[in-house]
């Protein structure tokens, strides 16, 4: 009773309402149990309780997500149409109409002058950030700092939430090991463990430890599932895997996400064994609801109800929309199918309203647990906006995730750090004074004029310093006109830094690209300033791996800088001058040729594995080698680290006890810096093929120079179980191999042990 109460006290409703609600709190009243009594949850009493007074077209209503108006600038930002609906209770959540000012008017319309006043859900893409843009996720990943990942997001769930937002599409936890696929910048990268451990990380930010503060949003783990491998890499298309690889590659980030509370879930474009993923029962009802026992709902992409004609398993909207209810959907985003069809469709006894209801009590449920109905207004105070968004502590979280997420891939030569008092720097290159690339292609309502550029942070680094600029070519163009202004402003600098890669239009969703070659001719204006002899860095700006062979074969320093962000040019200029030693490590593969793709670390042996030998007849190409440019795990510091002493207190584990190792680590060079250390297992001999490596721990250390720490890790049976030919998770017993590196290729300390029934 104390929430209809509290709702009816502080909002005032007509008589109707009133009654309605006081009969809602009776109710509640009446089906109080005594204290103790088992299955009893309040939570879900309170929702029948409100069930129970709505009308069919009330519940469908709760079932219908849709967009704003376009750009229209209202005190709404949604036309008559939509508020008449809403007034009707024909919507139950909104994406993209955001701002305290604007959703505390629209939430008004639901809450006094709808019938019941049932509040909304406001939605945005807040993917990396909201109004203080950190790195893309992919570039967060490479920080494998998980304490800043939590931040990064908390930040962006307090921004979101004080400008009327309390739900977000985010995060995106499918696994990729195709570059071409733009949306890679989107996730954590090819590894479904480390994938986990982020996605648990980033869901923990968004939502807190509390739902129901007005500073945590609902958190939406996408896609699921398995659409981070689309046939060819490109966007929408379908996808043909294995239910080994689903279980073992795909749904264990997704796991990991309902483990750390995970609110919604948002069905994918594609479709797993042949059922478009809206349509999938065994996958939204018979693993997320009956396996994992899921009681959040779950959204569809955008209007994947009315594509399902395209895929051709529906032959209208109707029977779309009649087949994604009965398979698990819960709410229709921008199709209006539900809204449209469900009421003649109950009628015509093809959907019951039992079949409702269940939909309808998840979505209910999750506005309770937002304490909606206690305080709809609770995310739409237009001070807290002003006090709380684009705050300097934010900027400043923001430049720190930068700069860990940074990773250094090449420096020959130790030319970084760069001295602070060079006469002239050149930067060059289309990055290198664009505000909006840097923000990335999901930019939520962040602000090209807030972002600090690679010039801007140089000159803020050394403001006695000339710096001279040049463009010199354009992302896409094959214009080569700038050429000769970027070659003289090139000659008159002491050092050159080069600023290229991908513009904001390159990767994201509906960014595929064939090619992965830095794009336009930009390569060629570095080839041509290389040629002048001068100290260069070049600074990769890029959502994705890219092939950038003859930068690692010729060019002596690569930064790579990723998307990074609202300060990325503050926390790149602390990079290169070496206020921050880059400790980043690549979270996914760089591919040495587009024809490796797919290309990851874990790959299995085959019959005829490479033995180096030089052998055509093995599983190799013909004309590039096996290896990738640059692997799973690798990055360089400003300091050099060794690994010693590894020592296993059992070789011998017998049922459910633990392995426990540790190993020495040294920071060998002269300045403070920090090291991932990666703790990989192989099985060497199972009753199905195994990976060569799998990575199952890692940590991240800051040593002084010459400091040793004795670094310890431990394993249980859960952490070496595989999926066995009848695809049930066991550990059996065998020899297994332990690797301790400083990335997937570069394996510093080598052991075994074996594992008893």
């Amino acid at each position: 009773m104390k929430l209809a109460l509290t709702f009816t006290n502080r909002y005032i409703f007509n008589i109707g309402k009133l009654m309605i609600m006081l009969l809602m709190g009776l109710i509640k009243m009446s089906c109080n149990p005594p204290s103790g009594m088992a299955g009893y949850s309040p939570e879900k009493e309170w929702v029948d309780s409100l069930l129970s007074v709505m009308t069919l077209e009330e519940k469908i209503g709760q079932l219908n997500l849709v967009g704003r108006d376009g750009n229209l600038d209202s005190a709404t930002r949604i036309g008559p149409d939509k508020a008449e609906a809403i007034r009707q209770g024909h919507i139950g959540s909104l994406i993209g109409v955001v701002g305290a000012g604007f959703n505390r008017e629209v939430q008004r319309i639901a809450v006094e002058e709808s019938r019941l006043g049932i509040p909304l859900l406001f939605a945005r893409d807040v993917i990396h950030g909201y109004k203080t843009l950190t790195p893309v996720p992919l570039a967060e990943a490479a920080s494998w700092d998980l304490e800043a990942i939590e931040k990064s997001a908390r930040i962006a769930a307090i921004e979101a939430s004080a400008s009327g937002i309390n739900w977000t599409y985010a995060p995106m936890v499918d696994i990729s090991r195709d570059p071409r696929w733009g949306r890679v910048m989107e996730g954590a990268g090819e590894d479904p463990w480390y994938g986990s451990v982020v996605a648990a990380a980033r869901v923990k930010g968004f939502q807190g430890d509390d739902l129901s503060l007005n500073n945590t949003i609902l958190a939406c783990a996408k896609h699921f599932t398995g659409y981070g491998s689309p046939m060819a890499g490109r966007e929408y298309s379908i996808t043909d895997i294995s239910m080994r690889e689903l279980y073992e590659v795909h749904l264990p980030p997704f796991e990991a996400t309902l483990d750390a509370g995970v609110g919604t879930y948002m069905t994918s474009f594609t479709e797993v064994n042949a059922i478009p993923a809206t349509v999938s029962r065994f996958l939204l009802t018979g693993i997320l609801r009956e396996q994992w026992g899921f009681d959040g709902f779950v959204v569809t992409d955008w209007s994947t109800i009315t594509q399902l004609m395209e895929h051709g398993v529906a032959a209208d909207s109707a029977s779309g929309a009649a087949a994604s209810l009965k398979a698990g959907v819960d709410m229709d985003m921008g199709s209006e199918a539900f809204v449209t069809y469900l009421k003649s469709l109950v009628d015509e006894q093809r959907v019951s309203e039992a079949d409702i209801d269940v939909a309808v009590k998840r979505i209910l449920l999750a506005k309770y647990r937002l304490g909606l109905f206690e305080d709809p207004y609770r995310y739409t105070d237009p001070e807290r906006e002003k006090r709380e968004v684009l705050t300097p502590d934010n900027r400043e979280a923001a430049r720190d995730m930068a700069r860990k997420s940074m990773v250094l891939l090449k420096n020959e030569g130790g030319l970084l750090p760069l001295s602070k008092s060079p006469s002239t720097i050149a930067v060059i290159g289309p990055m290198a004074d664009d505000n909006r690339a840097l923000m990335g292609r999901w930019k939520a309502e962040g602000d090209k004029n807030d972002v600090t550029t690679l010039v801007q942070g140089i000159k803020n680094k050394v403001p006695d310093t000339r710096i001279l600029t040049a463009k010199g070519a354009d992302f896409e163009s094959d214009d080569r006109s700038g050429f000769q202004q970027a070659l003289s402003v090139a000659r008159q600098a002491e050092v050159i830094v080069l600023a290229i890669g991908e513009s904001h239009k390159h990767s994201g969703e509906a960014s595929t690209r064939a090619s992965i070659d830095i794009p336009g001719v930009q390569l060629e204006l570095v080839q041509e300033i290389y040629k002048s002899g001068k100290p260069m860095v070049v600074v990769l700006f890029n959502g994705r791996p890219l092939t950038i062979n003859w930068l690692k074969d010729n060019v002596p320093t690569i930064l790579e800088a990723w998307i990074p962000g609202t300060e990325g040019g503050n926390a790149i200029a602390d990079v290169l001058f070496g206020d921050y030693n880059p400790s980043g490590k690549l979270p996914m593969t760089f591919p040495y040729a587009v024809g490796q793709v797919p290309i990851f670390y874990g790959y299995k042996n085959t019959g005829r594995p490479d033995d180096g030998s030089g052998s055509r007849w093995v599983s190799g190409y013909y004309d590039i080698p096996n290896e990738p440019l640059y692997p799973f795990g690798y990055g360089l510091s400003y300091t050099t680290f060794e690994y010693s002493d590894l020592k296993i207190q059992n070789t011998t584990i017998t049922g459910d006890d633990t392995l426990k190792f540790e190993m020495k680590v040294t920071n060998t060079g002269k300045m403070k810096g920090e090291e991932v250390i990666q703790v990989y297992t192989r099985d060497l001999l199972a009753s199905v093929t195994r990976p060569v490596k799998e990575l199952k721990r890692f940590r991240k250390i800051m040593l002084e120079p010459g400091e040793t720490r004795v670094v310890g890790f431990s394993l249980t049976a859960a952490d070496l179980a595989l999926l066995n030919e009848d695809l049930v998770w066991v550990t059996e017993p065998g020899e297994f191999q332990l690797m301790i590196g400083s990335s997937s290729s570069d394996i510093r300390l080598n052991g075994k042990f074996e594992w008893l029934e």
